[in-house]
């Protein structure tokens, strides 16, 4: 069994663009027929233009290779032009080549992924979402204390038992920044009124974007322990560790990063320096399935928990699935809501939610097949990029 063929996907969501302004599949077909497919996740130039980085990639490295030769892709694309960096880009494109092997290989053995990454360990993987605006659209949930609070509540209603909110506002490439009294004590409201309008039946995750220096994230902390997060997300940007684990050591919340990060290389110095107890690789970025699992097994050592990421299309998150259902540590999925709406539509079968949780595909491979139609009927036409940060400062 070989791979014979490639094609790529740059898709167009609807408003309101709830998991990114547009999603970037890649479809593999193997001699015999079998077809898998993977998702490339936020990488920083037009998709068009890397739906041809997914194409060069495939033409040079993909395009007759035994899909059971993971691995030693692996390392030949990690290595392509001398590089063997953690480059995000070249990380995102192999991720879903990579991501696109596994669906095929579990295909041809009729097993879902996670059976053949040691076998699943969870039958329900509890879910979080971000607290959304209304279908009003109503913004002021990301920034009114009582309008964060009306949309918790109904979240906790619809069973969802744990819920991410960013107290703090706009995150700007001027970052990182020392935030206002006026910004700490309005996320401090937000945070509390949340609190309140759940009281026990929710976990609550501090869900900031690397907009703090060490300094300010520690002002940050020490407002909102007494409500007790289960985590504080990225509270410095990513390229410095050293920063990130001065938050850890000062604050009684658990630090959880990784969306921003590849490889296992950044994950270990995470890990080394105690800057973050709770891993977010986002499978679309951080080097596909078995380098996620690499990674999960390094956090296992270190007793630290994997919550991957999602901010981008399901068949990143059927990939999240395959490696939560079977990793010991796994503590809590991200979801886009309840993965309704279009993230449901571009499925021929949706995946499953239920009471707060997920429950694992069992078909081989990914457990989910991309709807080709309504990929094709929706392309991306705009000019702007995934997600953006502000260009001026705060």
């Amino acid at each position: 069994m070989r791979i014979k063929e490639f094609k790529t996907f740059v898709v167009g969501t609807p408003p309101p663009h709830k998991g990114g302004l547009y999603w970037v599949f890649v479809k593999l077909t193997t001699d015999d027929g079998i077809v898998g497919y993977g998702e490339v996740y936020s990488v920083p130039f037009h998709p068009v233009t890397v739906a041809r980085m997914i194409e060069d990639v495939c033409e040079r490295y993909v395009v007759g290779l035994d899909p059971f030769k993971i691995e030693w892709l692996w390392r030949v694309v990690y290595s392509a032009g001398y590089t063997q960096r953690s480059d995000l880009s070249l990380m995102g494109v192999l991720s879903g080549v990579e991501t696109a092997l596994w669906d095929i290989i579990g295909k041809a053995l009729g097993k879902p992924v996670y059976e053949l990454l040691g076998g699943r360990v969870h039958e329900r993987l509890r879910a979080y979402t971000y607290i959304y605006p209304d279908e009003s659209g109503d913004e002021r949930a990301y920034s009114d204390p009582l309008v964060a609070a009306e949309r918790a509540a109904a979240y906790a209603a619809m069973g969802f038992t744990a819920l991410k909110l960013d107290p703090v506002g706009a995150y700007s490439a001027f970052d990182p920044r020392q935030l206002s009294i006026a910004v700490l004590e309005n996320a401090e409201r937000i945070v509390g009124a949340v609190r309140e309008a759940v009281g026990g039946r929710c976990d609550l995750l501090i869900g900031t974007h690397g907009q703090m220096t060490a300094a300010g994230a520690i002002r940050l902390a020490r407002r909102i322990e007494k409500y007790d997060p289960l985590w504080l997300e990225e509270p410095v940007p990513p390229e410095n560790v050293g920063e990130m684990a001065l938050v850890a050591r000062a604050t009684s919340i658990p630090i959880a990063t990784g969306e921003r990060v590849a490889t296992k290389y950044d994950f270990a110095r995470i890990l080394e320096r105690q800057a973050a107890s709770i891993l977010q690789m986002a499978l679309g970025r951080a080097g596909g399935i078995l380098e996620a699992k690499k990674i999960a097994g390094m956090a296992e050592a270190h007793y630290a928990q994997i919550a991957p990421h999602l901010y981008c299309g399901p068949i990143e998150g059927a990939a999240n699935l395959q490696l939560d259902a079977c990793s010991p540590n796994f503590l809590i999925q991200e979801s886009i809501e309840t993965w309704g709406g279009f993230h449901a539509d571009i499925l021929k079968t949706p995946v499953r939610w239920e009471d707060g949780a997920i429950l694992p595909p069992e078909a081989p491979g990914l457990g989910v097949e991309l709807d080709e139609a309504v990929a094709l009927a929706n392309p991306y036409t705009g000019t702007h990029l995934h997600l953006e940060m502000l260009d001026r400062p705060q």
